[in-house]
């Protein structure tokens, strides 16, 4: 099989879909890698590496999406990449996709008549995410970075230090969601001596989460309620909801902003799926926060590409089984042969095949096995 990996083009994404390692193990599989010029620039891996593990480097990324029967990527196809979706009849396309927030990356991947699989929705009988999780853990961990260098004065917020000192409070940080994101940002969040707070709806995850801890933060069983309560004088609000391939839902409303403390900070790490705040909206690492009634709200879509070489290894080592079965199988015997990359097939040549996706769209999805037979 040709694989191709294209250099990113979304705003700001400097992770690649690839790494020398991964070029070897293809490579000898016997199958050829296409690598765009400076792919891997952002990452710090520089084209030289790329080729010495066998990987033929292209420099016009048409050729890449003309010439492979698979794409490797990192974040979902832009606009001025919609085109070239069907430059390869029977291109499987394996990327982050999150569909359920962009019906025009949908319809695009739709008209192009090709297969998609997204990497946030190959999910595992025990319900884990084994390719979302690495870059959940990794914006999770950024998330009260984030937060406690906005809340300072210079980075728009009201001026306090996140750990406090000797006879002065430290920040309230609360985190929406303890699944593998809000763990993270926990991790971070008690390591930087704040008070914490997670809210999660799952009383049994909250068991673990406080015995995790030791009595180190509060946890909260989620509601309406509670979440007005606990986050009305926080400083860093995290959000780090996620319904598995669907939009995430709306917890903090634009009125409840309102009654913040002016300049706490709102960091969205569920922007990929519409995010949990009403006023959400995806932002860039060059641009990163809006102001909503007083407070700071940061929704970069892409939190983890700010730290592309540490991101950009720990992502390939999650992928790269997968990527080797498709490759060596074909994506119909590799899917039939794995549930978990079932799970991950959202468009098969040209249908939906993934209820959430069509869900929030108002689409009809078609069954999988009925493109498989």
């Amino acid at each position: 099989m040709i694989v191709g990996i294209p250099k990113e083009v979304k705003d700001d994404e400097y992770r690649v879909a690839i790494t020398p390692a991964g070029v070897r193990e293809l490579t000898a599989a016997g199958h050829t890698v296409l690598v765009e010029r400076d792919a891997g620039a952002g990452s710090s891996i520089p084209d030289a590496d790329f080729a010495a593990t066998g990987a033929r480097v292209v420099e016009d990324p048409d050729d890449i999406w003309v010439e492979s029967d698979m794409i490797l990527g990192v974040k979902e196809p832009v606009a001025e990449e919609y085109p070239r979706l069907a430059f390869h009849r029977g291109q499987v396309l394996f990327t982050y996709l999150h569909l359920a927030a962009s019906r025009p990356c949908t319809d695009a991947l739709v008209a192009a008549g090709n297969t998609a699989i997204a990497y946030e929705t190959v999910r595992l009988a025990g319900n884990s995410l084994p390719l979302l999780t690495p870059m959940s853990e990794v914006a999770g961990r950024m998330a009260p970075l984030m937060g406690a260098h906005h809340l300072m004065r210079p980075g728009g917020g009201r001026g306090v230090l996140v750990c406090g000192v000797p006879g002065v409070r430290c920040a309230k940080v609360v985190i929406l969601g303890a699944g593998v994101a809000g763990m993270a940002a926990a991790t971070l969040a008690v390591g930087m001596h704040s008070e914490v707070f997670i809210l999660d709806r799952n009383l049994e995850r909250l068991r673990q989460v406080d015995h995790h801890f030791r009595g180190g933060l509060e946890t909260v069983a989620s509601s309406t309620h509670a979440i007005e309560e606990v986050c009305i004088d926080a400083d860093i609000v995290i959000g780090a909801v996620l319904v598995v391939g669907a939009k995430a839902p709306k917890l903090v409303s634009d009125e409840l902003v309102a009654e913040m403390r002016p300049g706490s900070v709102l960091v969205d790490i569920s922007v990929d799926q519409g995010g949990c705040f009403q006023s959400t909206r995806p932002t860039t690492h060059s641009d990163p926060t809006f102001e909503v009634n007083g407070s700071l709200f940061y929704c970069v879509a892409n939190m983890p590409g700010a730290v592309p070489h540490s991101s950009t290894h720990a992502l390939v080592n999650a992928t790269l089984p997968y990527v080797l079965d498709i490759a060596n199988h074909g994506w119909r015997d590799a899917v039939r042969a794995d549930p978990a990359l079932a799970e991950g097939v959202n468009v098969a040549e040209g249908a939906v095949v993934y209820e959430p996706v069509a869900a929030a769209h108002g689409l009809t999805a078609k069954p999988l096995a009925a493109v498989l037979d």
